[in-house]
């Protein structure tokens, strides 16, 4: 195993009376939040630290970038670092892209999302 599968983090959903049981990765995890984020309009893009910059220009697309997740069996806290769109209100756009994350992960996982952080990360002059 290398040491990227090490670290990556799962979540056990145990139910009674099932016949087996479901992991969710934070991986998942975070892969729903920034495809939430995303599809808000006044989100131009995620995004996210130097290293997630480089393997986006090597051509790799990385679906959590800006996104990180801490999953712990009570609960989910997200945190996003987005661009947003020139000429939109940054509380309304924000405040959109908290609901739709939670809706999307609560929908999606059965997890309960208990924070979605926002930092606004830049503006976007052009619609790219």
């Amino acid at each position: 195993m290398s040491k990227e599968q090490d670290k990556v983090i799962q979540y056990k959903i145990h139910e009674e009376g099932k016949i087996g049981e479901v992991q969710i990765a934070d991986e998942v995890v975070a892969i729903i939040a920034g495809l939430a984020a995303t599809e808000v309009e006044g989100v131009s893009k995620m995004a996210g630290n130097i290293t997630n910059e480089l393997v986006s220009k090597l051509g790799m697309k990385n679906l959590s970038k800006g996104v990180k997740v801490a999953v712990t069996p009570e609960s989910v806290s997200v945190d996003l670092a987005l661009e947003l769109e020139f000429g939109y209100s940054i509380p309304a756009v924000s405040a959109t892209v908290q609901e739709r994350v939670k809706s999307a992960i609560e929908t999606m996982t059965g997890l309960t999302v208990d924070e979605v952080n926002i930092r606004i990360a830049g503006v976007s002059l052009e619609n790219e």
